[in-house]
């Protein structure tokens, strides 16, 4: 029943079925006293995580320019050392930072910025060559991401980078980048149980783009650790959440997502997964274009979301009744009033 690999959309480059979310290892930094990390990290940790997940057979590592300030790919370059071709590494750029302070700036989505930025990742992460990079500003408008492809297929001739994508919840974004980019092999967009994204998996389908799932846990709620009386930290981008952070409110876990979350919790551990086993399981049964990269900062993270792999997609059966559980419940779900626009960090004035 297991799945352990999956191939990256049209590029070819073979991933493991489950990818590591390299949101947390950033550690703290701000826009002014909005945090947008996960609070403190133990970097030491962080690396142990990494390199668990790669002797698990884990082999995609999803992080972002931005987490932490250029912190998370620097833990992630440290962790890859000594071993850098045994993993497949995707980041992000858009948005600007001060490393020294931490602190987000704004955002640039110039082909100027672009080659700078692509040079400085490489730099943090201590490599010659970036997998899969993604353009982070979700809602840039489609001609102005259409204006990038030119630079990232030169970048793809020079081998800085093997493929690219678009991190973007909008399915005419997604749609751009696989009609028009020639090395466009990609979309990371939100996908969970408790979220589904059917337009964009028609997207990936119809111009052959692997789907790279974000929040494929709910940030954190389907992990069955949260509940009702549960207090985020204010440093905690969830202690302290923005307004386009759904899943939290005041620091607490929102209750209409965890009735939604106890509405599919018997469906998803009926077969012995553990509930955030049974998260990841539904997902690669939604789609065989998926490939889910829950966030990990700990080691006992990292092996717990790494045995659902062993387990593979959920059976018909379970898949069948996590959708009878869910039907009503999804059909308010996806009013337009209610729609996601998380996780990537952005400015008050602009959505991710």
């Amino acid at each position: 029943m297991g799945v352990t690999t999956r191939v990256l959309g049209r590029s070819g480059i073979e991933v493991s079925a489950l990818g590591m979310g390299c949101w947390a290892i950033g550690g703290p930094w701000w826009e002014g006293t909005q945090p947008l990390g996960w609070g403190a990290v133990d970097d030491e940790e962080s690396i142990r995580a990494v390199r668990r997940a790669l002797d698990l057979g884990v082999t995609l590592f999803d992080t972002a320019d931005t987490y932490g300030a250029g912190h998370s790919e620097r833990i992630l370059g440290r962790a890859l050392a000594g071993r850098r071709d045994d993993a497949v590494i995707a980041t992000k750029w858009g948005y600007t930072f001060d490393e020294a302070t931490r602190q987000a700036t704004g955002e640039d989505a110039s082909p100027e910025h672009l080659r700078r930025a692509v040079t400085d990742s490489l730099r943090r992460l201590g490599t010659d060559r970036i997998d899969l990079y993604q353009l982070h500003l979700a809602d840039l408008s489609v001609p102005r991401g259409e204006a990038l492809i030119g630079t990232l297929d030169d970048l793809v001739a020079e081998g800085l980078i093997r493929a690219y994508g678009w991190s973007t919840d909008r399915p005419d974004r997604a749609a751009a980048f696989g009609q028009h980019g020639a090395g466009a092999t990609a979309v990371q967009h939100t996908l969970s149980v408790l979220r589904d994204a059917p337009d964009l998996l028609a997207v990936c389908d119809k111009h052959d783009l692997a789907s790279v799932n974000r929040g494929p846990l709910g940030m954190g709620l389907l992990t069955g650790k949260y509940t009702a009386t549960s207090t985020l930290p204010r440093d905690d981008v969830r202690g302290l959440a923005p307004g386009w952070l759904e899943w939290f409110r005041g620091g607490r876990p929102a209750p209409e997502w965890l009735r939604r979350v106890a509405a599919v919790r018997t469906a998803l551990t009926a077969d012995g997964r553990t509930l955030a086993q049974g998260a990841l399981g539904w997902i690669w049964a939604r789609s065989g274009r998926t490939v889910p990269i829950p966030g990990c900062r700990t080691v006992a993270q990292v092996e717990e979301n790494a045995a659902a792999v062993e387990r593979g997609p959920l059976t018909p059966d379970h898949f069948a009744e996590v959708e009878r559980q869910l039907a009503a419940l999804r059909t308010a779900a996806l009013r337009g009033a209610d729609h996601p626009h998380w996780p990537a960090p952005t400015l008050p004035a602009t959505h991710p």
